[in-house]
């Protein structure tokens, strides 16, 4: 990517009425998940569940899919009216000057939101920080049962991939690597003052 991507800028695979996030769980619960196309009733509902458009800051979180408990990872489609609502009622998950008023303000805002923003380095092929951000969303309460039970079009099992991509770049033919990335572009949000892009 060039240098002219902004700071913070949400990048996703999406349609006209998708957009594609990614999680990764134990295969008790992404197996199941991707078999169904939907989230097994184990998956609890009232915990905070984070989801990442960043295919590559999902890699980075998940190590590829090695790490204990995340061994599966899912390419979760969800309504972009779903994702455009989460984005109307986040806040973020931490005080930024100039978004808040104060810091009794941010608080109050986010004892309200059920769903909360971190905007973490985005990643490279080699899971290197990049000088930009990639968005995270946290959802709770009756985010998370929204997204669990009305927003998902469809899960996907992307383990396979993942691991060939990091096999790639190990065998050093990141051409190859780059090229079964998932496609992300900006994700036509609009100004999101209130989570400071």
């Amino acid at each position: 990517m060039s240098d002219d991507v902004p700071n913070r800028q949400i990048r996703a695979a999406h349609t006209g009425t998708t957009i594609t996030v990614y999680q990764a769980y134990s295969p008790a619960l992404g197996v199941p998940a991707a078999r169904d196309g939907r989230f097994p009733p184990a998956w609890k509902r009232e915990r905070m569940t984070w989801i990442k458009p960043s295919f590559l800051w999902m890699m980075y979180r998940c190590g590829w899919g090695s790490k204990a408990g995340q061994e599966t990872v899912l390419a979760v489609e969800i309504t972009r009216e779903g994702f455009d609502r989460a984005l109307r009622e986040a806040c973020l998950s931490h005080y930024a000057r100039g978004v808040h008023a104060d810091r009794a303000a941010w608080k109050e805002a986010l004892r309200a939101a059920p769903v909360r923003v971190q905007w973490d380095p985005e990643r490279d092929l080699r899971l290197n920080p990049l000088p930009y951000r990639s968005l995270q969303l946290g959802l709770s309460g009756p985010a998370s049962r929204a997204y669990a039970d009305e927003w998902t079009v469809g899960i996907r099992d992307v383990t396979g991939l993942a691991r060939e991509i990091r096999g790639l770049i190990g065998s050093g033919d990141e051409a190859a690597a780059r090229a079964l990335l998932p496609e992300e572009t900006p994700y036509p949000a609009g100004p999101l003052p209130h989570l400071g892009a």
